[in-house]
């Protein structure tokens, strides 16, 4: 197709959305009664419709060409040999995972961010890597409740201690309980010894690792996430809940299932949970761990559940699995979950038993207080050994 017949077929698909839009506000419009009775149609005093303007930050660029060609009525248009706009066509390398050279250009500060953000920036595109440790057989008891815990290959102590107390697979509470670990790779640069010999043991031991090949990083944790999504849709849809959280958290898994177990089916269907953060924005001190520039990201973030641990649904994250491909990658992994929530039309829930930041010195060593509590953050390999006993043996008494 010419170029000039392929441009002409953009303005078709342009003057389409306008219609369709004009079509939606016509319908929409209030009728109103004159003083005779007679219906009497409200003309809207303000124009609704603005021509796009790209955001000159980064992040809020790629999402808005992504929300264009992500559109159905677009879709079935220029998926042949149309030709997009010029603002499209700039979408980097055709192989997503080449590093994308073309932010050194339009991210104006991009030379004096830290290099795992620069590094994050290159790579951003790419969500596919390799699985070097796979649980294929997991999921095969189709449990009612799966603990994926995110882990670094260093942490043995708190893998070990979570399989000893609130992650232990099996059947709890009459319920069956599934436990997966996800892990990345590590680079020399990360100062990490060889301890690849030891997690192949782990791995053979306890069959309950995933590994993917990609350098594990705090702004990769949003690519563990994405990773993990596409794992549960092909090797657990059927669980029906997820209890997502770090291996620095101690769970109360028994009333975790008794909570779930108490829920409606319209309840359980777009359940999701945690200590909800709201009307938060990215910070700009350069000095802190979850800085972002405004070169890369204008904005409020969306109302999202703190990494630190969440309960969701099985189905809902079948759903959120296929919305993350509507959404680009941000380097912040619980805000990116907020966004593809948002995306999906939900809001997550704020449940008090979830404490990610902690509860009060004073009850730290409490044994009653942990019965009433869902998720803490954080406790260490040996605190979670003493606080588990607390929860399971029936003789505490904390009437």
């Amino acid at each position: 197709m010419p170029a000039a017949r392929r441009k002409v077929s953009v303005l078709c698909v342009m003057m389409t959305l306008n219609i369709f839009v004009c079509v939606l506000m016509g319908l929409s419009w209030n009728l109103r009664r004159d003083k005779r009775g007679r219906h009497k149609v409200q003309i809207p005093s303000m124009r609704f419709w603005h021509q796009r303007v790209l955001s000159k930050s980064f992040w809020n660029r790629e999402q808005q060409r992504l929300d264009f060609v992500s559109n159905p009525i677009v879709n079935s248009v220029v998926s042949g040999d149309a030709e997009l706009p010029d603002w499209l066509n700039d979408t980097g390398p055709p192989n997503p995972c080449d590093p994308d050279y073309r932010v050194r250009t339009q991210i104006s500060d991009y030379n004096s961010l830290p290099r795992r953000f620069q590094d994050f920036l290159l790579h951003m595109r790419c969500r596919t890597y390799p699985v070097l440790i796979n649980q294929p057989h997991v999921c095969d008891e189709k449990p009612f409740l799966l603990l994926a815990v995110k882990s670094l290959i260093p942490h043995f102590d708190r893998r070990q201690a979570i399989r000893q107390t609130w992650g232990r697979a099996g059947v709890l509470a009459n319920r069956t309980v599934a436990t997966v670990f996800l892990l990345g790779n590590t680079l020399s640069v990360d100062h990490y010894p060889d301890l690849l010999g030891m997690l192949g043991h782990e791995a053979e031991l306890h069959k309950d690792l995933l590994q993917w090949d990609y350098r594990d990083t705090f702004f990769n944790l949003t690519l563990k996430e994405v990773l993990f999504l596409e794992w549960f849709s092909q090797n657990c849809p059927h669980a029906q809940f997820i209890l997502k959280g770090d291996d620095d958290v101690f769970v109360n898994t028994l009333r975790i299932i008794d909570l779930l177990e108490g829920l409606s089916e319209n309840k359980a269907k777009d359940l999701f949970i945690g200590d909800v953060i709201s009307n938060a924005g990215p910070h700009r001190d350069g000095k802190l761990k979850y800085f972002i520039p405004e070169s890369v990201f204008v904005g409020l973030y969306p109302p999202y559940a703190g990494g630190g641990g969440y309960l969701y649904s099985g189905e809902l994250a079948l759903r959120l699995h296929n919305v993350s491909q509507q959404v680009v990658l941000y380097p912040i992994d619980d805000v990116y979950t907020g966004m593809c929530l948002k995306k999906l039309g939900l809001v997550p829930a704020k449940h008090s038993g979830f404490r990610t930041f902690d509860i009060e010195e004073k009850y730290r060593y409490n044994p009653c207080i942990y019965r009433s509590l869902m998720l803490v953050h954080s406790r260490t390999p040996q605190e979670m050994l003493m606080i588990w006993p607390w929860i399971v043996h029936p003789e505490l008494d904390c009437q």
